[in-house]
């Protein structure tokens, strides 16, 4: 039996409960058990203040380093170049081979110019056609480039911009990893905001006006929860994915951004925009910008004001902005809720207490947990106008999708969801053929789910087909066996963040490298030529260590030079390279140095003189719109209204195509 603290202990005595976890910031606890017939068997471990009890001797850090440093070394094979596991270390977090690869890709699609500007004649999106018929992989020139994900989870997410938003999880993950060198990190992040912020980001809202052409053609297979549509409204409705914009009561809002609608736009825009920030300490996308919308009219935002609206719609609609009109969604709130609690930690905003409010409007309203603690049911999405909701059994409807954005901002919910979605599914049962989950796995290993964690990356290995590829082979993708030009953007995306080896999705929402933008910084890397592995400030010694690698072979041994930022005394710092002194250090300024290198696989000790410094950010005052007792009774109508609706449950266990993430 654990020897653990007894609040936690406790929780094993007679509970069906299948984990309970506890969060502090400074330590982290973990139960975790399962029933096998009537006996309960102890299979995970239990950390307190880092000393551990039970069978397993590790910290949670060392699972994490453990869990994923996959590299990934190039054989040839009957298909192509196969990625195969290769472990990796490093006194610092590094880099593998894997997510140099996917980096390497990443930059090319983010700074190959396409065009996601307006077209007066322009098709509808492929994913919202009946019929779909073929993927057109030409690039032609109009609209996105083909190798940015538009086909994934038809008809809801099958839009670039998710690509775009996927992709920056990894991103974030990475610049955690190095964050003494960013440039690279932000580049990227400024071209997936830039592009979402652009017509074709929001293509749906733009050019899906009024209700649909095709709802004479819908059915159980084309149209999620048709079977939980009222009879007197099948004929008239719009089916997910369908934006609906002009449809009463709220008529033509050619703003994709100001619209009451389009959560599923303007939240994980919003989510960019605050790990753009993050990323790179820049103030871009706070100052104003303009949003293109319908028939390409501009409308001017700042990232701020972006919260300030969706503080403004929480206030007023505890049930939850919609997504497609009249369509509200756990799913898209969890993530716009995600974007809140980013810019609130980074001390750009104080909104996400009226988020919190949501939340438990989600575990009244859109979850049904009985006295067992179980989740009987979860709402899909629910229509306030004609008044139903579509549910499915268990956890399916919210999914994995929903306890993936909850987790870093409202852990509890978030892992009783992912405990009901893994006992579901039969992750941690031996003796069941798994498929991959993109997002279980991430959480699982940000919860030091170890046995969920291994079956996962098994799966992955097994079934999602991992792969370089390239001239050189130096780009990496899941190619899930799709045999397409390029691996799919959003699945990959979400299949790098547990490639990341110190990568932590709870963690890096924490925002603990706040001291990065004044610490020493590497800059002026020629990237993609030259690559970095590692770019860590050990502010015990006093020391920032940096490891790069050939980023393009056809560069190796050209000469190329590296710049040192934000010394304290530019005159004092000293270089080793791969352990002996160098000479020649250039004096730009008196916090900058220069030298010259040439490009290859080098180790780096800068004797900077900086040993750490806290940053004091003085939080916005919190955002006022409504009194309190306005506010009550705003949540009490909703309340009602919500309980009162209709609700049909679906059949089966699926769930949901978005909300579970790609696979």
């Amino acid at each position: 039996m654990f020897n653990c603290p007894l609040k936690l202990a406790q929780s094993l005595e007679g509970s069906k409960l299948t984990c309970t976890y506890s969060f502090e910031r400074l330590a982290f606890k973990q139960i975790s058990k399962h029933n096998i017939g009537r006996e309960c068997r102890v299979d995970a471990y239990c950390v307190e203040d880092g000393t551990m009890a039970g069978k397993k001797q590790h910290s949670r850090r060392s699972f994490i380093k453990r869990a994923a440093v996959i590299g990934g070394a190039a054989t040839f094979g009957a298909g192509g170049v196969v990625a195969q596991p290769r472990n990796t270390s490093s006194a610092f977090p590094a880099h593998n081979d894997r997510t140099r690869g996917w980096l390497r890709f990443i930059w090319e699609k983010a700074t190959t110019p396409d065009d996601w500007g307006y077209r007066q004649e322009l098709e509808l999106p492929w994913g919202i056609q009946i019929p779909r018929g073929n993927i057109d992989w030409d690039d032609d020139g109009i609209g996105p480039h083909p190798w940015w994900d538009q086909y994934a989870a038809p008809p809801m997410l099958s839009y670039g911009r998710f690509d775009l938003a996927d992709s920056s999880y990894p991103v974030l993950l990475m610049a955690e990893q190095t964050p003494a060198w960013r440039e690279v990190y932000t580049r990227i992040m400024d071209e997936l905001a830039s592009r979402h912020t652009s017509y074709w980001a929001a293509i749906d809202w733009n050019t899906f006006i009024g209700p649909s052409p095709q709802r004479d053609q819908y059915n159980a297979f084309n149209a999620l929860g048709y079977q939980a549509w009222p009879e007197q409204i099948r004929d008239s409705y719009d089916r997910p994915g369908w934006t609906a914009n002009g449809a009463e009561p709220w008529g033509l809002q050619p703003d994709p951004i100001g619209a009451d609608g389009n959560l599923f736009f303007r939240g994980w825009l919003n989510l960019v925009l605050s790990i753009y920030k993050y990323v790179s300490g820049d103030d871009k996308w706070e100052r104003p910008w303009e949003i293109a919308g319908f028939e390409n009219e501009n409308f001017e935002w700042t990232q701020p004001r972006i919260v300030e609206h969706l503080y403004q719609q929480y206030t007023d609609h505890p049930e939850g902005p919609h997504c497609e009109n009249t369509k509200i969604w756990p799913f898209c709130n969890s993530a716009a809720g995600l974007g809140i609690y980013l810019s609130d930690q980074l001390g750009v905003t104080n909104a996400h207490g009226r988020f919190e409010n949501w939340v438990e409007f989600m575990r009244d309203n859109y979850l049904s947990i009985n006295n067992q603690n179980e989740i009987e049911w979860s709402t899909v999405y629910y229509d306030p106008l004609a008044n139903f909701k579509v549910n499915l059994p268990g956890s399916g409807a919210t999914g994995a999708g929903a306890a993936f954005y909850l987790l870093p901002q409202s852990p509890e919910i978030a892992t009783q969801i992912y405990e009901a979605v893994v006992n579901a599914s039969g992750y941690r049962d031996p003796a069941r053929d798994i498929r991959p989950s993109p997002l279980v796995q991430v959480m699982a290993k940000a919860l030091g789910d170890d046995v969920v964690f291994r079956r996962l990356q098994d799966a992955a290995e097994k079934y999602s087909e991992p792969r370089f590829f390239g001239e050189n082979a130096d780009r990496f993708g899941w190619w899930s066996n799709l045999d397409e030009p390029w691996p799919r953007g959003t699945s990959t995306a979400q299949q790098m963040m547990s490639e990341i080896a110190e990568g932590n999705w709870v963690d890096a929402f924490q925002a603990r490298h706040m001291d990065k933008y004044s610490a020493p910084t590497l800059e002026g890397v020629d990237y993609p030529n030259l690559g970095v592995a590692t770019a860590w400030n050990d502010k015990e010694n006093g020391v920032l260590h940096i490891g790069t690698y050939v980023g393009d072979r056809n560069a190796a041994g050209r000469t190329t030079s590296l710049r040192i930022t934000n010394l304290p005394n530019a005159a004092q710092a000293t270089v080793t390279k791969n352990g002996a002194k160098l000479y020649g250090i250039q004096i730009v300024d008196s916090n900058t140095i220069r030298f010259d290198t040439e490009i290859g696989e080098h180790q780096y000790e800068i004797q900077t003189g900086y040993y750490g410094q806290e940053v004091a950010i003085k939080a916005p005052d919190p955002m006022t719109v409504a009194s309190a007792s306005s506010v009550a009774a705003t949540n009490r109508t909703a309340e009602q209204n919500a309980k009162a609706a209709e609700s049909v449950m679906l059949s089966g266990g699926g769930g949901c195509p978005c909300c579970g993430g790609s696979s």
